[in-house]
């Protein structure tokens, strides 16, 4: 499979001890990969999904983490939802938009897609994603002001930027929050809260194989690979005190001054063809100091 593997990545890995994370849609998938590394890792984790089944034996299988039963989709889930992560974690330093849908499955042309399913992926991949941000940005806010940096991460795909057919619904929602999160990154960032925006590349998850179920296996990337580099992505946007390498702990700094594995560098959106690119499809961003 394409990709770094795990092992190969984390061997020089960032501590995240102490760092405060929630992730949607976090029982499988990229998701879940993210739950297994930021654990490992020491970072305090809850993680949301809707099948209740799924989240406790998540929850038991990684020690540390908590497990919410909730669905972004719903408006009437979000505030509870994000009580609950405020309540387990005392804060919040970063948050992970990760959960999606697809709209219509199998996948179909615009003209033969339900409006329902539209209004599904929106729901799911934007408005959802807007409304857990909104409801926990006074979190992060405050954890910007006290210095241990905010970062909002919203798990993109290259369809937000090319038109595939068949594509639409999920494309068109995950143009939006591209958008939205160019927009929030600059109003946002002057606070200390940064947004991220990545496609991680077209990854072997249960999603994917719902999408493009005659898909070469082999040809997808391990979704604990995609996590390794969103991870190391993250560290890149927090403060350079917060994290560091070789047993220092959350907060420390590195004798060397530099935020250990980081790449110490933002992510500028690009538009389409532009270079920098990253991943099976790519990643729209390209790296500057």
């Amino acid at each position: 499979m394409n990709g770094p593997t795990p092992s190969a990545v984390s061997a020089s890995s960032t501590s995240f001890t102490g760092l405060r994370v929630a992730v949607t849609g976090g029982t499988s998938g990229l998701g879940l990969a993210l739950v297994q590394e930021l654990v490992r890792r020491g970072a305090r984790v809850a993680f949301v999904a809707r099948g209740r089944e799924r989240v406790e034996r998540v929850a038991r299988e990684h020690a540390g983490s908590h497990g919410i039963v909730g669905d972004v989709a719903s408006k009437d889930d979000i505030h509870p939802v994000a009580v609950q992560i405020l309540g387990e974690l005392g804060g919040l330093d970063v948050l992970v938009n990760n959960a999606s849908d697809l709209g219509p499955t199998p996948l179909a042309l615009l003209g033969d897609t339900d409006c329902e399913a539209l209004e599904r992926a929106l729901a799911t991949n934007v408005v959802g994603a807007f409304r857990l941000t909104k409801a926990l940005l006074g979190a992060l806010a405050a954890s910007a002001r006290e210095g241990r940096g905010a970062v909002v991460l919203n798990v993109s795909s290259d369809a937000a930027i090319t038109a595939y057919p068949t594509w639409g619904a999920y494309g068109a929602s995950k143009a939006a929050l591209r958008h939205l999160s160019q927009i929030w990154d600059a109003e946002l960032a002057a606070d200390g809260v940064r947004f991220l925006s990545i496609d991680p590349g077209d990854m072997d998850t249960p999603l994917h194989a719902i999408a493009v179920p005659d898909a070469d296996r082999a040809t997808l990337k391990h979704p604990e690979a995609a996590a390794l580099e969103l991870l190391e992505d993250i560290a890149g946007a927090l403060p350079r005190r917060q994290l560091t390498q070789e047993g220092l702990g959350y907060g420390d700094v590195h004798p060397s001054g530099q935020r250990a594995g980081s790449r110490a560098r933002r992510l500028r959106l690009l538009p389409s063809g532009a270079s920098g690119v990253r991943g099976a499809k790519g990643l729209m961003a390209i790296f500057t100091r």
